[in-house]
């Protein structure tokens, strides 16, 4: 039986905590979690869930997964589209990214990051995917694009 819908926001936070350290570590920065920034045109403040102490890095984290059936979480695919948008709002001189928890079952060749990435690369304009395995602490950056703040 799935766990209740309530448990998914302490996942999340817990995720974002993890995410916070592991690119700290990667990027060499400090990372503060559900910082402000004015987006748009009136701007208007929209918390991101992971800004660096110096700015260069914004980010939004999603700790999803496959469906117990090895399906597509079709919905939460909506979710991390959004995520792209809010960050598209930011300067292209900053590091955007997404940052997915590494996922992958036995139904499945690719990670759950993997299959986001080939579905909807055509919609990221310059937004990064990145994609962290909780148990090792490894961070891999999906794709060929190339950023001078990447490490």
């Amino acid at each position: 039986m799935p766990e209740p819908n309530s448990k998914n926001t302490v996942k999340g936070k817990s995720f974002q905590t993890i995410a916070a350290e592991v690119l700290g570590q990667h990027f060499l920065v400090g990372f503060q979690t559900e910082h402000p920034i004015p987006i748009g045109n009136l701007p208007k403040n929209h918390k991101f869930d992971l800004v660096s102490d110096n700015g260069n890095y914004i980010g939004e984290c999603k700790n999803y997964s496959w469906t117990e059936g090895g399906n597509v979480p079709s919905a939460k695919m909506g979710f991390i589209n959004e995520a792209v948008f809010y960050l598209q709002h930011i300067s292209t001189d900053k590091f955007r990214f997404v940052v997915l928890r590494r996922d992958i079952d036995n139904k499945h060749t690719e990670t759950l990051a993997d299959y986001y990435y080939r579905t909807n690369k055509h919609l990221l304009n310059g937004v990064f995917v990145i994609e962290i395995d909780v148990l090792t602490k490894s961070v891999r950056i999906l794709g060929d694009q190339d950023f001078s703040l990447k490490r």
